[in-house]
């Protein structure tokens, strides 16, 4: 037997993660000018990163030769101020996955299982199974969590249950009331891990402090990240937060100096430069409304979202989203998530958003 064959079958079960295309690869396969060509697959911040942020990277470039801060003093002290909890209640992650990695290998295993709705977050899936555990997909209702069906699910192993909000990739949010009721309905051996990657992008009227529930719900773990709002996703920062005994455990799985320096340092002052993620929920909300007013004028439908992408409905998703590269345009095919008829596409600037526009009227002539 090979390798390959010998491997645990949960293993050799797994789809990998396919991520957005780069840039330069689509430039090579299509023999396309770099300059030309649009991104808008990943859900990364078309602003960049703040001037603060990368004036704090770049200082910390110089002490790149030693190993970082493997508690993360500094970043911790941040957080914990920003969030109002105890350092004690945070743990760091090489970007919000790793963070939910952490819990399936301190959490998970065989014998036990998570549960999480159909069509949300990849990482999901591929955590519980790299852990050995089941995984109980969940039927979506109107393409989001059915809190209802999802708390129906939770069997006597499961000791997890995964929810993004907003969800990744259609968009749709949960408002905090029937959230928190969802939570406080789940049993107290089961952790409920609320996935926030897209929570800076909430308006007003729609945001919540989850932070303030932890001291009322001992099982419950908010993940967040710097990848999205804050413009760092090359650098892969997030955070968990929770009650101690819950942080407790994912440090013990936790690998030593996840987080490199220059992450630490950029992501600390990423996070007292508000102005700039103020900047970028704006820029984000008039992205949303021009994609919206081109869906409804040419007829395209797509799902209303709150976060910082929207899934729009094409027909033969794969054929679309080839035409759309030869033009240099760069979306994101969902099929993977039971979409095969829908496209993701990120929000850019205005001339970003723009030229998909132009292109997907053309992919679709």
């Amino acid at each position: 037997m090979s390798v390959f064959e010998r491997a645990a079958a949960h293993i050799r079960s797994i789809s990998p993660y396919q991520p957005g295309k780069p840039i330069s690869e689509l430039a090579r396969e299509m023999r396309l000018d770099e300059e030309g060509i649009v991104k808008l697959a990943s859900n990364e911040n078309p602003l960049g990163m703040s001037e603060r942020a990368k004036a704090a990277a770049l200082a910390a470039i110089a002490d790149v030769p030693r190993y970082p801060d493997g508690n993360g003093f500094d970043l911790k002290q941040a957080v914990a101020r920003h969030h109002d909890v105890d350092m004690s209640q945070i743990v760091l992650g090489n970007g919000s996955n790793d963070v939910l990695e952490m819990v399936a290998r301190a959490l998970l295993g065989a014998g036990r299982s998570a549960v999480y709705s159909k069509h949300a977050f990849a990482v999901y899936p591929l955590a519980t199974l790299a852990a050995g555990a089941a995984g109980i997909e969940v039927p979506a209702c109107d393409f989001g969590c059915d809190l209802d069906a999802m708390r129906a699910a939770i069997r006597d192993d499961t000791r997890v249950v995964f929810i993004a909000n907003p969800n990744n990739p259609t968009g749709t949010f949960i408002e905090a009331r029937p959230l928190e009721r969802f939570v406080a309905s789940v049993p107290h051996d089961v952790l409920v891990v609320l996935d926030e990657a897209y929570s800076e992008y909430l308006p007003a009227s729609l945001a919540y402090d989850s932070a303030r529930w932890l001291a009322r719900y001992p099982n419950l773990l908010v993940s967040r990240t710097f990848s999205k709002a804050y413009g760092l996703a090359g650098l892969r920062v997030g955070y968990g937060l929770g009650q101690p005994d819950v942080i407790d455990l994912l440090n013990r799985v936790r690998q030593p100096f996840n987080v490199t320096s220059v992450g630490l340092a950029a992501a600390a002052a990423a996070l007292a430069d508000q102005d700039f993620v103020r900047r970028s929920a704006e820029l984000n909300a008039a992205g949303l409304k021009q994609l919206a007013v081109f869906f409804d004028g040419a007829g395209i439908g797509y799902i209303p979202s709150y976060a910082n992408f929207v899934a729009f409905r094409v027909g033969d998703g794969a054929a679309v989203n080839q035409r759309l590269l030869q033009q240099g345009v760069i979306v994101r095919p969902i099929a993977g998530y039971a979409m095969p008829e829908w496209l993701r596409v990120s929000i850019g600037l205005e001339s970003e958003n723009a030229r998909f526009i132009e292109g997907l009227q053309k992919a679709l002539a």
